[in-house]
């Protein structure tokens, strides 16, 4: 679909009619408290041994290259580690508490959050809530502004700053494609423990609270995701202080969009609309450039076929052609054969005759 530079200079118009009245409609923001029934993810530390076979199970259901290292060697807790565009998600080792012997084990991905940060900062709208609770991102229309990178609290969105062509911003998908099929994401159905529980958020949260009441000295009381930042769709279970496992401690209940949405209701209007203009130039020009290669891609192909069917069309010519010339060739041939029969047929009968004239005289003499 094309853009036409009076729909796209409406467009601009609206959008900045839209930023004059946010200032008015800003106050009424309300918190957005997530779709009904939408699935998510119980991350329970008291039980993850750290085995990582969630690890190896999310790079198999996303191609991915398996581990640099033995899915069993331990020197990889030995580092900090951070989500790369391989790897979705990592397990890390912190240090246990004063008292408590066994290592903590925390599995890091993508948060899925009811109100993602990643999707307020993001200018052209690459990132979609959906109803089934995965946040879907759309690389055909990213700038790669990595916006979304910088903003997310979890530290969860990694970058392909290795493609110099097409970069993507890489993270958890929180295997989409699975849920919609009626299947478990990968980590979940990998681990080994019981640790990663999948399923209704609401019923995970009813999970989470009766496993604390059950045993109030081996958990925190609190699940962490339920309320954190507007909430998010992995919740997670501790023994030990959420803030040793990374995890932030007290924050707010707001989501964060609602909060910058506040605060841009007081910023003056030329700071907002400008980068948003120029934004939306380039994004014009970026789908004007995509369309321009797919009509000549489409063009390519179409000449590709058109000159395979006058190949063809010329191959089959060709192929009369020699087929007729060959008939010409043996009729000539045969009338030629024709011919010299008939004139050693006429070269014989002539011998007989003066064979036969030639014995007479012969006899006489």
């Amino acid at each position: 679909m094309s853009v036409s530079r009076r729909g796209f200079l409406t467009g601009l118009a609206t959008g900045a009619g839209m930023l004059t009245a946010h200032k008015a409609n800003a106050a009424g923001v309300q918190q957005f408290t997530g779709y009904q029934g939408r699935f998510g993810l119980l991350h329970d530390t008291t039980l993850c041994v750290g085995c990582r076979s969630c690890e190896k199970a999310c790079k198999e259901v996303n191609g991915h290259p398996p581990p640099d290292r033995p899915i069993d060697d331990k020197t990889v807790f030995d580092r900090h580690r951070r989500i790369t565009p391989t790897e979705f998600t990592v397990v890390n080792r912190y240090k246990p508490a004063e008292g408590r012997t066994p290592p903590v084990y925390r599995k890091h991905q993508c948060m899925h959050c009811n109100e993602p940060c990643c999707a307020s900062v993001c200018l052209v709208h690459a990132f979609e809530k959906t109803p089934e609770g995965p946040v879907l991102y759309d690389p055909d229309v990213c700038l790669g502004c990595r916006y979304c990178v910088m903003a997310c609290p979890y530290h969860a969105l990694s970058y392909e700053y290795d493609s110099a062509f097409d970069p993507k911003v890489m993270r958890c998908t929180m295997c989409y494609p699975r849920i919609k099929e009626g299947k478990n994401p990968g980590c979940a159905d990998a681990c080994p423990t019981g640790a990663i529980l999948f399923g209704e958020r609401d019923k995970l949260i009813t999970v989470a609270k009766e496993r604390i009441r059950k045993s109030p000295d081996r958990y925190i009381d609190h699940v962490f995701g339920e309320h954190e930042f507007g909430g998010t769709s992995w919740l997670t279970l501790a023994g030990v202080p959420f803030k040793s496992l990374e995890l932030h401690e007290g924050v707010t209940h707001e989501s964060l969009p609602s909060i910058g949405t506040s605060y841009l209701s007081v910023v003056p209007l030329v700071v907002t609309i400008y980068p948003g203009l120029l934004m939306a130039f380039y994004a014009f020009s970026k789908r004007k450039d995509k369309l321009a290669q797919q009509e000549l891609e489409e063009a390519v192909r179409l000449a590709l076929e058109k000159a395979d069917e006058d190949t063809k069309e010329k191959l089959k010519q060709a192929a009369d052609k020699s087929a007729k010339d060959k008939e010409k060739a043996i009729n000539a041939a045969v009338k030629k054969a024709l011919q010299e029969a008939e004139r050693k047929a006429a070269a014989e009968k002539a011998a007989a005759a003066a064979t036969d004239g030639a014995d007479p005289k012969e006899t006489k003499s």
